[in-house]
């Protein structure tokens, strides 16, 4: 992931990228060769030398490296989850809010590009569906699935959802891991709407797929092939748009599905988190996926995870 950063960085105009640092010394040679960049043998003298530090570390070390990194005042992009445990996240807000620091954490998929294109749409869901299945990678496996995979969607929904939770069902099974490798959980929120999950590390094809059911609409985003689609019933035929289709719903005299699959324009959405993070600094501003955001997230996450554990 490391490798993936530094080449986006380098083609964001408003980043100078000053280096890197690896625990690992051959790694961070060839990456320094590879993209012509200056290695740093101590990580904090690579800190002492920047405005902002872009963290891809494994999640155990997010908070120790974060924390060495805004003591020397800079400001700090961390990737998903924003840490292992809610107090190591709660010290990461703290010392941000202490010394006026933009924390943004790597909820990546709230910056795809498909997901960016339902943004103009009235969502007001009563029942949420996603799928999240990808084929073994040891990398991540030091959390379980639902910290690795399923904190996607669960930032997503706590994105789409204001209303508190009411109810949590959740199970999981280790297979090839010492944590959960495939899990599922049904939240029930307040206002009535149904959230369900599943997230595997162990399967044969990738999918990442959002459902979302709600009044006359339904909307489904394809976060790999960077597609949506959408289904609205109408009393009366509209004036159709661009991308869209009409049908005649049998059984019902005047009602009609209006289809639509919005253009969606390609682009990086690592990229476009990374910039939207030094935009944050640049103009002080809350980003959009803010510490206090991801650690909500967190929050639920540790939560399903400890019902899952219960039960093993």
């Amino acid at each position: 992931m490391g490798n993936f950063h530094v080449q986006q960085i380098q083609e964001i105009p408003q980043a100078e990228l000053i280096g890197i640092f690896d625990e690992n010394p051959e790694r961070a040679i060839e990456i320094s060769k590879s993209y012509k960049i200056p290695r740093f043998e101590v990580m904090e003298d690579l800190f002492a030398e920047c405005d902002a530090v872009s963290i891809v570390t494994p999640t155990s070390f997010h908070h120790q490296v974060a924390l060495a990194a805004m003591a020397q005042n800079c400001h700090v992009f961390i990737e998903k989850p924003i840490t292992k445990t809610i107090p190591e996240a709660r010290d990461i807000l703290k010392k941000a809010e202490n010394e006026n620091l933009i924390v943004q954490v790597g909820h990546i998929e709230q910056f795809n590009p498909a997901f960016l294109a339902i943004s103009d749409l009235n969502i007001k869901p009563r029942f949420i569906e996603c799928h999240r299945l990808s084929p073994f990678n040891p990398r991540g496996t030091d959390v379980p699935v639902v910290l690795d995979l399923m904190i996607h969607d669960i930032g997503i929904i706590l994105s789409l959802v204001p209303a508190g939770i009411k109810n949590i069902h959740a199970s999981g099974v280790n297979v090839v891991s010492n944590t959960a490798d495939i899990a599922n959980v049904r939240i029930e929120f307040t206002d009535g709407c149904v959230a369900n999950l599943t997230s595997s590390r162990i399967s044969q094809k990738q999918m990442r797929k959002l459902r979302i059911f709600q009044h006359n609409n339904y909307i489904t985003i394809d976060f790999l092939l960077g597609s949506v689609e959408s289904y609205r019933v109408e009393d009366a035929l509209p004036v159709l748009e661009e991308n869209q289709k009409s049908f005649k719903l049998e059984g019902h005299k005047e009602k009609y599905v209006i289809y639509n699959k919005p253009d969606v324009k390609p682009s990086n959405a690592l990229r476009l988190e990374l910039a939207h993070f030094l935009d944050s600094i640049i103009h002080q501003r809350k980003p959009l996926v803010d510490g206090h955001s991801a650690t909500k997230a967190l929050e639920l996450a540790i939560q399903i995870q400890n019902i899952i554990d219960e039960l093993n």
